[in-house]
């Protein structure tokens, strides 16, 4: 790549370092702060979910720094395989899971937890982008639901069993950006999506815990000490923090009122401590995430880097709207944690990885020699796509218009 092309996206890449970096420190100050002070009280160690969190997030930042180097690239020829490993291990802890609080999401190797449906997000992303960049968009929903719509539906039915609803729609968000920069048309997303809503409607009836949520969504102060409880507990902690907060680990819903407050409900906390302020640069930050991210995918020049790119940012900054959606009482609540902030290994192992790769295309958005099916001819025989770069490019344009111009033609004959 030339030096220009490395400048320019130097802006991108150094807010995307600085924002996940950022995240991930002001992450562990506020898992500490939602944790500690309920284990003094009950006799625990104040300094235990920080110090897994601590590590969780060393682990992440060398995967990130990792996969910053390592050709994106590469990541093509390993796209099926990480699919089918990452299908495996979602219908093996369905039976081989330990249910914890009625679900069954987790290995657990020891003091080490392992969450598949984290795993099968990147791996989903990364066979998505690398299938429909090498296909035309589809154009009508059969050509859709083979494979793409297929595979999609096994992993979100697996994901829903266990059962994780926000993983689910976490999903759908990043596979609808992935059709959208793909090509496909409005109308046949809008087919998709409505399938997909009409399918998801169904089950959230079928599971009489998801319909009270539904239902305690809509009016959480009807039963604010059953199942509008925790919705209720986070909107008092977020309102109570007012414009600058009630101080850095001076919170009392984290203590003694609202449930899960490390993982997924930790924006309360933020909002509780830190005030409107605190939340407010918290949400600039992953705007600016998503950001630099589309910019990234969207100047990237190779078909595979481009949809990669889009569907990590899309990832990330949609689980963080389904997550602060829910907290802030505007979705219903769906269980997923704040990317970078929350408590919980897989996922921020999993989101650091994924930033790495978004790093990477940043500064090898070249396109690399790949087999491509000619579909323009009917023999089946494919074509070679190789690199070029803007200069080659330039060129092959002048010398196609010196060939379509009769006048050129002549003149160059003679010179």
């Amino acid at each position: 790549m030339s030096r220009n092309g490395e400048g320019r996206g130097q802006l991108e890449r150094r807010l995307l370092v600085l924002v996940t970096l950022g995240l991930v420190a002001f992450g562990l100050v506020m898992v500490f702060s939602a944790t500690s002070a309920s284990a003094a009280i009950g006799n625990g160690d104040p300094m235990t979910y920080l110090t897994k969190q601590g590590l969780y997030a060393l682990a992440g930042l060398a995967a990130l720094v990792v996969l910053s180097r390592v050709d994106y690239h590469r990541m093509r020829a390993a796209a099926p395989m990480m699919l089918l490993g990452a299908l495996l291990l979602c219908a093996a802890v369905l039976v081989l899971g330990q249910p914890v609080n009625g679900a069954n999401r987790w290995f657990f190797l020891g003091p080490i937890s392992v969450q598949p449906s984290e795993i099968a997000k990147l791996a989903l992303c990364v066979w998505l982008s690398w299938h429909l960049s090498r296909r035309a968009p589809a154009r009508t929903f059969g050509q859709l639901m083979k494979p793409v719509g297929w595979i999609v539906l096994l992993f979100a039915g697996l994901i829903m069993l266990e059962p994780d609803l926000g993983t689910a729609i976490a999903l759908v968000i990043m596979v609808t950006a992935v059709l959208i920069v793909s090509g496909v048309s409005n109308r046949l997303l809008a087919q998709a999506v409505g399938a997909l809503g009409a399918l998801g409607a169904l089950g959230i009836w079928m599971e009489p815990y998801r319909r009270d949520r539904l239902l305690s969504f809509l009016d959480p102060w009807k039963d604010p000490e059953g199942d509008g409880f925790q919705i209720v507990q986070a909107l008092i902690g977020i309102g109570s923090g007012g414009l600058t907060g009630n101080g850095l680990g001076e919170g009392v819903a984290k203590v003694f009122y609202l449930p899960e407050a490390h993982t997924d409900m930790i924006f309360a906390i933020v909002g509780d401590e830190l005030g409107l302020i605190g939340s407010t640069i918290v949400i600039a930050c992953f705007g600016a995430f998503v950001w630099a991210g589309f910019r990234i995918g969207l100047r990237c020049r190779d078909p595979f880097g481009k949809r990669l790119a889009v569907g990590i940012t899309a990832l990330i900054g949609g689980q963080a709207l389904v997550n602060l959606a829910a907290v802030l009482g505007i979705a219903p609540l769906t269980g997923i944690p704040l990317p970078f902030v929350s408590y919980g290994g897989s996922s921020l192992i999993v989101l650091l990885s994924a930033v790495g790769i978004l790093l990477n295309i940043a500064v090898n958005e070249r396109v690399v020699e790949a087999r491509v099916r000619d579909r323009g001819r009917g023999n089946g025989r494919s074509r070679q796509a190789r690199p070029r770069s803007r200069g080659s490019a330039a060129g092959a344009r002048r010398e196609r218009d010196v060939r379509r111009n009769p006048r050129t033609r002549r003149v160059a004959a003679g010179s």
